[in-house]
């Protein structure tokens, strides 16, 4: 089952839980077990408010959250209007009080990445989301016969 959406939000901390709220109904929805919907919630996460504190917004004024359910993955993205610098995982010392997002993101992620075109930089990352598991519950086995 392919489940996709795109969504596009103000520029704003309040369009975090928006898009936290709508990728997790989304995939519940979709019988996404529920380990796999905190880590795409979690990534979706990082990545927009990564976008609202680095980056300018797209055109519009707005950011651009999207995600992708396929066979055995979850692929989320966010689209923002670019920023000065590359985004990339930084290694705070332990006192600092930020900087982990995307070293968060780089553990809970199959992979993750950085698309540019034209003004437009989106970072994506691709989680694991393996079919025969829906909401938490394996299914039975059944008894060779």
């Amino acid at each position: 089952m392919r489940v996709s959406s795109v969504v596009l939000l103000p520029y704003a901390p309040s369009s975090v839980a928006v898009a936290r709220q709508r990728l997790s109904n989304d995939l519940q929805a979709s019988g996404v077990f529920d380990n796999a919907i905190d880590d795409a919630v979690l990534v979706v996460s990082e990545l927009l408010s990564n976008a609202l504190r680095h980056a300018h917004p797209l055109p519009s004024g707005m950011v651009r959250v999207a995600w992708l359910k396929a066979e055995d993955h979850i692929e989320v993205a966010v689209s923002d209007g670019g920023a000065a610098t590359e985004p990339r995982a930084g290694r705070p010392t332990l006192s600092s009080l930020g900087g982990r997002g995307l070293g968060i993101v780089e553990y809970v992620a199959e992979s993750w990445g950085v698309r540019h075109d034209g003004d437009t930089t989106t970072v994506w990352a691709i989680l694991p989301a393996p079919n025969g598991v829906a909401n938490g519950q394996v299914p039975a086995l059944r008894e060779a016969g």
